[in-house]
């Protein structure tokens, strides 16, 4: 596959960044304040103004609707759309490859694999899956942490003895098919209820953060995020490739360990506590190369964030349309939004500059 810049001058001045910004940013407070005002339960604009403020309402369920549900989730999203448009980000610079995130690392699938653990396994003795009381909801979220953290560490110990990116991306997705084929086995020998809500788990959602997690989650998010924002210049030498990064005084082998690190991270906390989200990951980057035409991280990278938060915050607003009878899983709304740009890129390759 072609490198992603051959033909690129990643020094070129970049005057769409900051018109693009600026638009995603004010889109960002709008779209936040619509999550808070609109759901599947209708509650008058006077009324969310009344909570935000701290005054009485009519019905108190109103307040726990908008402080509890409402208000999480989309802080939830804010943060969510952005780890894992950054991880996607990362990992396709990391490995020059277009169409590489965090569920062709395995990294997803190992937090599939936790989770199946806990609910394909031993879920009948914490509890009941449809009620998820606290217990069974944090072990859960353990159960994928754990899953991601350990297919992670695999990952990095492999990248610690190959050199070869795509020998890397391959045992990736090895992994992935190991983990998939336990997780059959386990699907096979489970009760119809577990399978169930396992496979409601892996549709994905914002509602599994609550308000007392929220600090815990967006510190962890914002980590990864900072980290991601330190290695801006590894990674516009690394687009060059790694010979001339190297010569440039880039260490390989250290900066592939942060890379697979952070995205590791993002990866890990988000699909624990919201499920594997598909398409964010993989399509944001692409939406920000091409608005901007170009694959400097000093601007790609900001921009990313940006969209991947829009994005995350648009599909939660579709998930809570109002008068629907529940939310709709994310995986089935993120798709509308990622594939077509995906066929796009692949469709055209050889026309998009930063692509050849």
């Amino acid at each position: 596959m072609a490198p992603l810049t051959e033909g690129l001058l990643i020094d070129k001045p970049m005057p769409k960044s900051f018109t693009y910004s600026l638009l995603f940013i004010i889109s960002i407070p709008v779209l936040f304040i619509a999550n808070l005002f609109l759901g599947s339960v209708s509650i008058p604009a006077h009324a969310v103004l009344d909570v935000l403020v701290g005054n009485e309402v009519e019905k108190q369920a109103w307040t726990y609707i908008i402080l509890q549900s409402r208000l999480p989730q989309a802080v939830t999203a804010l943060f969510t759309g952005a780890g894992i448009a950054v991880s996607g980000l990362l990992l396709q610079t990391a490995f020059r490859n277009p169409l590489a995130d965090a569920g062709i690392l395995g990294i997803s699938s190992g937090a599939n694999l936790g989770v199946a653990l806990v609910m394909l396994l031993i879920g009948n003795t914490l509890g009941s899956v449809g009620g998820f009381d606290l217990s069974y909801s944090m072990t859960i979220v353990f159960g994928a942490f754990v899953g991601a953290a350990f297919i992670l560490v695999v990952i990095m110990g492999f990248a610690s003895v190959v050199r070869n990116n795509i020998m890397l991306l391959i045992i990736g997705i090895m992994v992935g098919y190991l983990t998939s084929s336990v997780i059959s086995i386990l699907k096979f020998w489970s009760t119809s209820e577990d399978a169930y809500s396992f496979m409601i788990w892996g549709m994905g959602d914002f509602s599994g953060v609550s308000t007392d997690q929220l600090p815990f989650y967006c510190i962890v998010v914002s980590i990864g995020l900072i980290i991601s924002i330190l290695l801006i210049k590894p990674l516009n030498a690394l687009l060059l490739g790694e010979r001339y990064a190297s010569n440039l005084g880039v260490n390989i082998k250290l900066i592939r360990f942060l890379l697979l690190l952070c995205a590791g991270l993002l990866t890990a906390i988000t699909c624990a506590f919201c499920g594997p989200i598909a398409f964010i990951g993989l399509a944001v980057p692409h939406i920000a190369r091409l608005l901007l035409g170009t694959s400097n991280h000093k601007s790609l990278l900001p921009v990313t964030i940006l969209i991947g938060a829009v994005m995350a915050l648009v599909c939660n607003l579709i998930s809570v349309l109002p008068g629907s009878s529940g939310m709709l899983p994310l995986n089935a709304i993120t798709p509308i939004f990622g594939a077509p740009v995906i066929i796009y890129v692949i469709m055209n390759q050889k026309k998009i500059q930063y692509f050849n």
